[in-house]
């Protein structure tokens, strides 16, 4: 097999079905096991081995500034997948921690550390769960990981609030929730609405082989968001929806020109909490 190349993923069921956090994390722990080497090679480059992109938009946090200073400052990334975004904040003084359900997302974190010289602790866990003490962070990140494949969000994060000090931010980049109105396709047929915008109900891939769940994404709207984050003790300070640049052709997934030219396709929130 030539450098780069993979086989077609194997045929799956979609439905459209409720879905706990057990379920969810049996799912995409191994889903994102499966996936990540296709994911680096296709993707790596555009993030860039220590680089900081919020979405594919190519917006980055030099441009946004949505982490506020991170030099002297703890920060926990939470689906860091290769670290890239750690590496960029850890590149900027900043301590860098990175946390991923996936191993094979963190071992290539470590692959990274070692070309790079830049290194990320990273630990294998869920954000429901975070492994560390009461305020031990100044920042909480996560860029398009771990939030919207969780169904308990709040406790997700209820687990950032309690690990962030008094103050502190949690920054987060989402699928743009009116996203979910369209099918996920890149071309004409993704901007037609099939769907209601207020159906919570999540995404769910299904092996036919062996009926178990193989993927999980879960919807809410913006106005869920804003009450889940109040209610964790949050203030939302700011709502970037990134606008696609006009020089910007990479399709990924079913974010494309074509679309990005006429409706979000990312959602960034940062927010602080209350002290």
């Amino acid at each position: 097999m030539a450098e780069h190349e993979f086989p077609p993923p194997a045929p799956v069921v979609v439905e459209r079905r409720a879905v706990d956090e057990d379920e969810s994390r049996r799912a995409n722990g191994p889903d994102w096991d499966r996936y990540a080497d296709e994911y680096q090679a296709t993707h790596g480059a555009f993030l860039g081995d220590a680089g900081f992109v919020w979405g594919p938009e190519g917006l980055t946090e030099d441009e946004a500034g949505v982490l506020g200073e991170v030099a002297g400052r703890d920060v926990l990334e939470v689906g860091s997948g290769a670290g890239q975004c750690s590496r960029w904040v850890r590149s900027r003084g900043g301590r860098a921690v990175g946390l991923d359900l996936s191993h094979r997302q963190l071992q290539h974190s470590r692959r990274l550390d070692e070309s790079t010289g830049v290194v990320v602790p990273s630990v294998r866990a869920t954000a429901t769960a975070l492994p560390f003490a009461d305020a031990s962070f100044d920042v909480v990140f996560c860029s398009f990981g771990a939030l919207q494949f969780v169904a308990d969000l709040d406790v997700a994060l209820a687990e950032a609030a309690r690990v962030l000090r008094p103050g502190g931010r949690l920054a987060f980049s989402i699928t743009h929730p009116t996203r979910w109105m369209f099918l996920d396709d890149p071309g004409p047929e993704g901007l037609t609405a099939v769907s209601s915008y207020w159906d919570r109900t999540p995404y769910v891939e299904v092996d036919p082989a062996t009926g178990e769940v193989a993927y999980v994404e879960h919807h809410r709207t913006l106005g869920d968001w804003v009450a889940l984050l109040h209610a964790a003790g949050f203030v939302i300070t700011d709502l970037l929806e990134p606008r696609w640049p006009e020089d910007h052709d990479r399709v990924w997934g079913g974010w494309s020109q074509l679309r990005g030219r006429l409706t979000p396709g990312t959602a960034i929130f940062a927010a602080d909490l209350r002290g």
